[in-house]
């Protein structure tokens, strides 16, 4: 005959009885059992009372049976949605919702708890988004680069057959010609958000930490493409982080690794590995847009034509007029004007008709400042409960904008004749100091 005794959800069905009266005795079957004390238990003796009731038990074999009661489930369970997650990531997206006050959360398909969302949009510091909509919102892109823009992203998110499509797209040209703004534009109206690197992160004090950080944009750019959205790497002035300036430039054990870094990926695009992981998990193809002022500081194998696809951007007369047209187009300014304003400045880069227009403001800031005195200025403009100026718009005619103009100009005049820096490195930054030494033969260099 066996005994049953319970306690929880399990049940003892046929407990040995020479078992059970051993446990019995050590959980005290008498009322007031005395156990002997101990560091653990205490200094005194304790008193036990009994937690198992003496019942008739007979010999049989130990057996655990668990009893489930699905009333007794509650649906509060915070591992109940590992049997429903399906995502690819440690983040808890969706098993996370609910589990904190409301107050603390966004809604449903935002922030944390939208679903495609990948680790990597929590922790990039390279995204970027543009806001603009599909009219660009009366900016003006050139054609040109447009075209050549698009069709490059484009034909790397194809499968053309037997072509190899270059992974890069490099364009270059002048400062100042709006190269970084115009892929911006396009970028906004394709719907991309680039994930975007500049030239002082192509350097760093750790030798190998810009090649890994290259590798880890690019797969941060992968998996938001893997997710179901177009993505691209884009990098700011590539020559004036890995080029090669002249003998002043020191060249680096960094600047070699990020040229050795592109190489590989633009051979490579769909097994790019973080060092090391060295699994063979494919990844999606990025297109890689880089900008720069002057690619031949660039290693030559890096710019060859299967790697980097090169475009040289140079505003004709009418991008110009284009362009200006978006600069002044709350201003008023005729279109008549905007044609002579670029006809009386030709060659001038496009930012210097932006730094046109901000002149305009000047003679408000200054009438402004002689208004509060200038040693009231910091105390009117930080942390003010006042709050900043506002200012109406000033009135923008030709003639101001010719007259601004001309002294921007006079001030480029001013950098080219002088031409310190140039001064500087051939004397070695000591000026006249040298001079008698040179005549002499004594100076060295």
């Amino acid at each position: 005959m066996e005994s049953v005794i319970s306690f929880g959800p399990f049940t003892l069905l046929g407990v040995n009885k020479g078992v059970c009266s051993l446990q019995l005795k050590l959980n005290g079957s008498g009322a007031g059992a005395l156990v002997p004390s101990s560091t653990f238990w205490g200094n005194r003796l304790k008193k036990v009372s009994p937690k198992i009731t003496n019942q008739r038990i007979s010999s049989g074999s130990f057996k655990a049976v668990a009893e489930y009661d699905e009333q007794k489930q509650t649906s509060k369970d915070k591992w109940g949605g590992l049997a429903f997650d399906t995502s690819d990531d440690q983040q808890d997206i969706t098993r996370g919702k609910g589990m904190v006050d409301t107050v603390f959360q966004a809604a449903m398909g935002s922030g944390t708890h939208y679903a495609v969302m990948s680790s990597y949009d929590y922790t990039s510091a390279g995204l970027r988004q543009f806001k603009l909509d599909n009219n660009m919102d009366g900016f003006y892109i050139a054609p040109a680069f447009m075209d050549k823009l698009v069709v490059h992203i484009t034909k790397n998110f194809l499968n053309l057959p037997n072509i190899k499509v270059p992974l890069i797209l490099g364009i270059w040209g002048g400062k100042g010609q709006g190269k970084s703004f115009q892929c911006e534009l396009v970028f906004a109206k394709m719907g991309i958000n680039p994930i975007v690197m500049s030239a002082g992160e192509l350097e760093s004090g750790n030798a190998g930490e810009p090649a890994k950080l290259i590798r880890q944009r690019y797969r941060e750019a992968a998996d938001i493409i893997s997710k179901g959205k177009m993505c691209c790497l884009f990098i700011n002035d590539l020559d004036a982080g890995a080029g090669r300036m002249g003998g002043t430039t020191q060249y680096t054990v960094n600047n070699q690794m990020v040229n050795a870094t592109l190489m590989n990926i633009a051979d490579n695009p769909t097994s790019v590995q973080l060092p090391g992981m060295y699994n063979k998990v494919e990844n999606p193809r990025v297109p890689v847009i880089v900008t720069g002022n002057d690619f031949s500081t660039l290693y030559a194998p890096l710019i060859r034509d299967g790697r980097m696809e090169k475009f040289y951007w140079a505003p004709t007369r009418e991008d110009c007029i284009g362009v200006c047209t978006g600069i002044f187009r709350t201003d008023g300014v005729p279109k008549e004007g905007i044609v002579k304003l670029v006809d009386t400045f030709p060659g001038q880069s496009i930012d210097f008709f932006g730094a046109l227009r901000a002149r305009i403001y000047d003679d408000e800031v200054r009438k402004w400042i002689s208004g509060v005195g200038v040693e009231n200025v910091g105390k009117r403009l930080v942390n003010s409960k006042e709050g900043p100026p506002t200012f109406d718009q000033p009135e923008i005619t030709l003639e101001k904008l010719l007259e601004y103009g001309n002294v921007l100009v006079q001030e480029q005049e001013n950098v080219k004749r002088v031409q310190l820096a140039e001064k500087y490195l051939n004397e070695a930054a000591l000026g006249d100091a040298n001079e008698d030494a040179i005549k002499n033969g004594n100076f060295y260099g």
